[in-house]
């Protein structure tokens, strides 16, 4: 077997570096989140810190790696004799995969053994392989949710309790667990990002000189695995040897009450939820101290442990990217007794011969000629581009184009983006059916988790066992097989396992229409708003989402489907409208994406959500052709639902049509504002 990359062997990632380090050193800080994009050496660093953590004393014969100095009273394969010598061996890095069950994670009973045999058989899961070791999930946002709280639990309380058909087995799983995670695949939702004690963003470097240091020693590994660790065993010795030093000193580390007091004020001052964050400062700020060999915590300790402890806890709403402002952070760190500098007035670029801002005027403004204030923040970003139309009380005036903005290759004219209205929040909508697809929070389906609908005969091993279908099937036998005493005699045919119904996560396909008709500014800010608070509902409910619009000639797969509902709102609030309406070309992107969609997750059930007034221009017979998509996308099954965004005096009810063409409901801006969708989308039928 090859050796391992050494873990001193890899180039920059200092962040990430101390970080695991430090959960090495003190477990109890609480394991690292990784993010960052992919090729970054991000499990190449964890499964090399393995190597590094000292070897562990264990229980000869114990699955559960018991402790010979402190044995687990309620491990399973216990009591253990105390006068049995112990034995050691390496630490273990454990590896969960994305598509491991809730039973290979946390062990089950081996029912089939329990029934037949009458003995209580328990196999354990991956949580006992990585008691007093490293638990490594790689892409944790693509794990299923229920087994990220499952094994977030276990983390927190350093115990898993498995519970199976009345019989209960709880054991230690203490470890140090780490995460890694491309954002671009989707985030991982903030309460669930809460329970990793430190995050670490990492990137490529930039730096030529680096980046090929990083290839001639990938290269020289790969030439020569052994040799290489070979060269670098020294440093890994050494850097192991001050863990273990580390761990020792740990204990002896005092945290002063004037430095808790700053990590109480740094907390407070990001208004994070809970006491978790300050929690883990303090165990981070500890684990510093003895990692630099101190017997105290200083204020740079407190510093570097809050880089590393609050930026994924300042996410305050699902679209916001974890970070932290540093010069908030050196804020909140300042001693409060310690007096403010004066400033010096001669240096003051913003005293009165500094050629700072003009004083304020009467009306409270700066009093310098400038842009209004905008609708909110990528309204000022696209201020120097856009020409905004003088205000008008005439009725209908606000359908009208922008005047002013520059004329799109469609022949109408274009308007730069505009900032969504305020999201809001919807209910409940589902593709109607019973799907097999990912876990989710959307439409009916058969799950391994959910509540029992039904039976089935048991194919395979049985960890679902439904035991009142199974007795019912045996007890047609127990005269045939000889039963004469009080037990009821099984044969592997009598298994039945449950069937359960839950819930799964589907693919929400936005086609939204962003041609001239619809680039009022009031009427776009109210559709961005909606799609918003869709993408806000798609994220809470696990789904995928993409986005495609179409204006012009033709449209785009702006968004193709993705995990990453951040993504999809961005590109959202960075679309222009003008031009003209191929509404058609729209739907057509659509019935091909969901084409391809099909051969790479088949098993993920579509909804079509059209936000369109449903103008279609362009062309001799634009709005046949819409027609003919519509029926074509209707054709092949899928759930759909238009959001008819028509206003004004006059309506022609084309969005009504375009629904009546996909067999889909058709709801206005105001309904879906003041219903949300459950009473809406719950009528959703596909057509055959």
């Amino acid at each position: 077997m090859s050796a391992a990359y050494p873990f001193s062997a890899i180039v920059g990632l200092a962040d990430l570096r101390l970080a695991l380090v430090l959960n090495a050193v003190s477990p109890a800080v609480g394991g690292v989140l990784v993010r960052g994009e992919k090729g970054t050496a991000k499990s190449t660093m964890v499964r090399a810190l393995a190597g590094q953590l000292p070897a562990v004393a264990v229980v000869p014969g114990c699955r559960f790696s018991c402790d010979p100095a402190a044995p687990d009273g309620r491990c399973p394969d216990g009591p253990h004799d105390p006068a049995v010598p112990a034995g050691t061996r390496a630490a273990r890095l454990v590896e969960l995969p994305v598509g491991a069950s809730e039973d290979r994670l946390a062990g089950s009973l081996d029912i089939e053994r329990a029934l037949t045999e009458g003995v209580k058989a328990y196999e354990p899961g991956l949580l006992a392989a990585a008691h007093r070791g490293v638990l490594y999930v790689d892409e944790v946002n693509l794990l299923h949710d229920h087994l990220v709280d499952l094994l977030l639990d276990a983390a927190a309380m350093g115990t898993s309790h498995v519970e199976r058909e009345g019989v209960s087995v709880r054991h230690a799983a203490r470890f140090l667990l780490v995460g890694t995670m491309n954002p671009e695949e989707g985030e991982l939702r903030p309460q669930l990002l809460d329970r990793f004690g430190l995050t670490v963003e990492v990137a490529a470097s930039r730096e030529p000189r680096e980046r090929a240091e990083v290839v001639r020693r990938r290269l020289a590994y790969e030439a020569d695995p052994d040799a290489f660790a070979a060269r670098w065993a020294g440093e890994d010795a050494e850097l192991a040897d001050r863990i273990l030093r580390a761990r020792t000193v740990l204990a002896d580390v005092e945290l002063p009450d004037a430095e808790l007091e700053r990590i109480a004020r740094v907390c407070a001052s990001f208004e994070v939820d809970g006491m978790r964050a300050d929690l883990v400062t303090a165990r981070t700020s500890i684990a510093l101290a003895a990692w630099h060999g101190r017997t105290e915590v200083t204020a740079e300790d407190v510093r570097q442990a809050a880089l590393l402890a609050l930026p994924h806890r300042r996410r305050r709403n699902p679209f916001d990217a974890p970070g932290l402002d540093e010069e908030h952070l050196d804020q909140a760190l300042a001693d409060p007794d310690e007096p403010e500098p004066e400033p010096d007035p001669e240096s003051d670029p913003d005293g009165p011969d500094g050629g700072g801002s003009p004083p304020p005027d009467a009306n409270g403004t700066d009093g310098a000629d400038g842009p209004e204030p905008t609708d909110g923040p990528a309204d000022a970003a696209e201020a120097p581009k856009r020409t905004e139309a003088a205000p008008s009380s005439a009725p209908g005036t606000e359908d009208a184009p922008v005047e002013g903005a520059p004329t799109g290759s469609g022949g109408g004219r274009e308007q730069a983006a505009v900032a969504a209205a305020e999201p809001f929040r919807t209910r409940l909508f589902s593709v109607p059916g019973v799907g097999q697809g990912a876990a989710g929070r959307r439409s009916r389906a058969r799950t391994a988790s959910g509540r029992t609908t039904g039976s089935q005969v048991a194919a395979g091993r049985v960890t679902r066992l439904h035991v009142a279908a199974t007795v019912r099937a045996a007890a047609l036998h127990q005269k045939a097989r000889g039963r004469t005493g009080a037990g009821l005699l099984l044969r592997r045919a009598d298994l039945r396992e449950a069937v359960r119904e839950g819930r799964e996560g589907n693919l929400v396909l936005f086609v939204v229409d962003a041609s001239g008709s619809m680039a009022a500014r009031k009427r776009m800010r109210a559709v961005k708003g909606a799609v918003l608070s869709l993408l806000l509902d798609a994220y809470q409910r696990r789904d995928k989402v993409g986005l495609v619009t179409f204006r012009g000639a033709d449209a785009s797969l702006v968004l193709p489907p993705t995990s990453s509902v951040e993504i999809g709102a961005a590109r959202l609030a960075a679309l222009p409208t003008g031009g003209r309406t191929p509404v058609g070309a729209g739907l057509l992107r659509a019935h091909e994406t969901l084409r391809v969609e099909r051969l790479r997750d088949p098993l993920r059930r579509p909804l079509v959500v059209v936000v369109t007034d449903g103008r279609a221009t362009g062309g001799r017979d634009a709005l046949g052709e819409s027609r003919r998509a519509a029926r074509l996308l209707a054709a092949t099954g899928v759930a759909a639902l238009v959001v008819d965004c028509e206003s004004g005096p006059v309506r022609l009810g084309l969005a009504g049509r375009l629904a009546v063409d996909l067999g889909a409901p058709a709801v206005t801006l105001d309904e879906l504002a003041a219903d949300g969708l459950a009473t809406l989308v719950r009528d959703v039928r596909s057509v055959a």
